[in-house]
């Protein structure tokens, strides 16, 4: 009798199968379709990011190039940086607007340089490390033509032991409180970015010809 029981029960799992693969066959396969779809479709975008991402960096390199040769027309290249930027993929595109704003003030469009460091270090979309960056060359660049203490507010927080630009930001606290006749100050912020070793070279360099213009 459990023989016949056991199957009884078989025959009636298989017709269950049978009627369920009837049923919710085609939405089966439907899904595998859909999935398989999907994969190849992530798998296509992860193909043109890359095929982008490379096209960016080649014309990265390329206008990097041109900025370092010799007579170079640096206002074109930095509109070429600022050209390349409105379609990079999101590294790059910081990184050129980045080099685009360098160019600018070096080329004494301190006005569009600013604007172009302030639209970086406030924009969501990009790394906090080049938005930080950005902050702190807004506030090299700025210090001569905006309040000094505004250029402290936005930069102070900056220059906390651990923050990545704190050498850079220090640097530039050290010339606000120049600009605000604050010498005491300054000569303390030189002096400190003179004997932390964590300082790069250069920017040491600079704080000891800061700090004798001070008379130190």
């Amino acid at each position: 009798m459990s023989d016949l029981i056991s199957e009884v029960d078989e025959e009636m799992r298989a017709e269950r199968a049978r009627k369920l693969a009837q049923r919710f066959g085609g939405v089966a396969a439907v899904i595998v379709v859909l999935g398989l779809a999907g994969f190849a479709g992530w798998e296509g975008w992860r193909w043109h990011e890359r095929r982008e991402a490379a096209k960016a960096a080649e014309t990265f390199l390329s206008i990097s190039r041109d900025a370092a040769a010799e007579g170079a027309d640096l206002r074109a290249v930095a509109d070429s940086f600022e050209a390349v930027s409105r379609d990079a993929p999101a590294g790059y595109r910081t990184m050129a607007r980045l080099r685009a704003a360098a160019l600018l003030a070096e080329t004494g469009q301190l006005d569009r340089a600013l604007a172009a460091y302030d639209a970086i270090a406030r924009d969501p979309d990009a790394d906090q490390l080049y938005r930080d960056l950005a902050t702190v060359m807004w506030g090299l660049h700025a210090v001569d033509t905006v309040d000094p203490a505004q250029v402290e507010a936005r930069v102070t927080p900056l220059a906390a032991d651990g923050a990545p630009w704190r050498a850079s930001a220090r640097e530039v606290l050290a010339l606000a409180a120049i600009k605000r006749g604050n010498t005491d100050l300054a000569r303390t912020t030189l002096e400190s970015l003179q004997t932390d070793v964590a300082t790069p070279q250069g920017l040491r360099d600079r704080a000891g010809r800061l700090l004798q213009g001070l008379g130190s």
